[in-house]
């Protein structure tokens, strides 16, 4: 395969390269001098549209399946799909951003944006342990300095400094596991590591290779006990960026950690069923889903700020999504991948509320939604949606999720039904997540507006990515078909 294969296929990844020079290069030469929101508009649109471009290369792209250099690229129907998606989070995210001035270096931010997305697209295109490691790191890196974008609150520096330094903690388990791995196997592409592996399952080395692994991965997913930085994080990051950590990175982190488990790790599933745990990889991740379905539903009933609150739900809607994944079946697969991407859409909307509150009065916490619905009924309408999809109501796209992932588990072992411990788990912590959503809705409709409460206004382009996000928490909940079947389309 010649260069200007490997350009035709990666030309994605390439454009979105080229306009993050395009943003840094322009806002350079022409931002300085220009209003702050003028300069945010214009390079979100140029985001946008280098994204859009990104989005044709790829709905024009081969339907067959490629692989590229052991495993290093992979592209086929379902890699297509994620990146799809993961374009749409970046375009929905820079639409937000034009809502707050955190910064004067919009050149750098848009850059920043645009670099972490390519990392997530060149991850789930990957079957490679070392391509995964080298596009994790690309990501992060982009992460922590977006976090710390906000240099007019010191929240946002100690909030990238924690997540840098339980990053390059998790990085370090993370590559000496995949060194294990490799040193097992003798290969780096997933689908060859699984043909090696099953016959050391029991080696001490594998079980030390698989703790580290699931370290290092727990840590991107933010499931207990590796979710100390996330709470931080999200309060302290500029919206945008945390709306981004919670949206496109948890799309990616969770495709790769089930790419991983499911095809590198293949024959080593050990069990999970109650009282009858095998030594694998399925026990280690139920034990996380179960600890952060715990931790953080209960953490977030005493939040009083609505981003820590976000935060402590993340990580338990983490360990519903790791409900999906221990059912290892294409089922379970699909069920994930349909939850985390719905739960992506409602977050950036959630945030986006957040954003537009705290741009008008400084603060994030639960009373400054006081009186939401006679300030802004707009707002209040979208976050009511926002707030009861992740409760799980029907009919709205939490359900649906919820109702497909806990499916694919009973159904992964419909004679014993191993896993009918960890679900039963599932609807209890749900049932507590919605005393902490209705706290939210009950600011929003019940509590009156303070008299000096500051009128509430927002950009277009905020109005209209608010609308467009409920109207689809709504569809996909009402008709979840739509996207579960162009998931279940793209399993081999």
């Amino acid at each position: 395969m010649n260069y200007w294969e490997l350009c035709r296929l990666f030309a994605p990844e390439i454009t979105l390269v080229l306009t993050a020079g395009l943003v840094l290069l322009l806002d350079l030469a022409r931002g300085r001098g220009v209003p702050n929101r003028q300069r945010m508009g214009l390079a979100a649109a140029l985001a946008s549209a280098g994204c859009l471009i990104a989005w044709a290369f790829l709905f024009m792209s081969e339907t067959r399946a490629t692989t590229l250099l052991n495993g290093m690229g992979v592209i086929d129907p379902q890699t297509n799909f994620l990146k799809q998606v993961l374009l749409l989070l970046t375009i929905l995210t820079a639409m937000i951003s034009i809502e707050t001035e955190f910064t004067d270096h919009v050149g750098e931010y848009f850059a920043l944006l645009l670099l972490a997305t390519v990392g997530m697209m060149f991850l789930v295109s990957s079957e490679n342990i070392l391509m995964i490691f080298v596009s994790l790191e690309l990501l992060s890196l982009s992460l922590y300095v977006m976090t710390a974008f906000n240099k007019r609150n010191p929240q946002s520096a100690e909030a990238a400094l924690k997540y840098f330094l339980f990053g390059g903690m998790a990085a370090a388990f993370t590559l000496f596991g995949l060194s294990l791995v490799y040193g097992l196997s003798g290969e780096t592409s997933l689908r060859e590591i699984a043909r090696q592996l099953p016959s050391h399952a029991r080696d001490p080395l594998f079980l030390l290779a698989l703790l580290m692994t699931v370290v290092g991965f727990g840590f991107k997913v933010a499931a207990v006990p590796f979710h100390l930085w996330a709470p931080d994080a999200y309060q302290g990051a500029p919206l945008p960026s945390a709306a981004f950590i919670a949206s496109g990175s948890k799309v990616a982190s969770f495709f790769i950690l089930a790419k991983f488990m499911m095809i590198g790790l293949a024959g080593t599933e050990g069990s999970a069923a109650w009282c009858a745990f095998a030594s694998g990889w399925v026990p280690a991740l139920a034990v996380l889903a179960a600890l952060s379905m715990l931790l953080g539903n209960l953490a977030a009933i005493a939040q009083k700020s609505v981003r820590r609150l976000l935060a402590y739900s993340a990580i338990a809607q983490a360990g519903y999504m790791l409900v999906g994944l221990l059912a290892h079946t294409p089922q379970g697969l699909a069920s994930m991948l349909y939850y985390v991407i719905t739960y992506a859409l409602t977050t950036i909307g959630a945030f986006a509320v957040v954003a537009v509150v705290q741009e008008k009065s400084g603060d994030d916490s639960l009373a400054a939604l006081a009186g939401l619905r006679q300030r802004s009924p707009l707002l209040a309408g979208c976050m009511m949606i926002f707030m009861l999809s992740l409760a799980g109501i029907p009919p709205l796209a939490g359900f649906f999720g919820k109702f497909y992932l806990f499916t694919a588990a009973l159904n992964s072992d419909a004679k014993s039904l191993g896993l009918l411990w960890l679900v039963i788990l599932a609807i209890a912590m749900s049932a507590v997540s919605l005393y902490y959503y209705l706290q939210v809705l009950k600011a929003v409709f019940v509590h009156a507006a303070p008299p000096e409460a500051p009128a509430l206004t927002m950009a277009t382009s905020t109005r209209l990515v608010l609308i467009l996000l409920a109207l689809a928490v709504v569809l996909l909940g009402a008709v979840p078909g739509t996207l579960l079947e162009k998931i279940l389309s793209t399993i081999p």
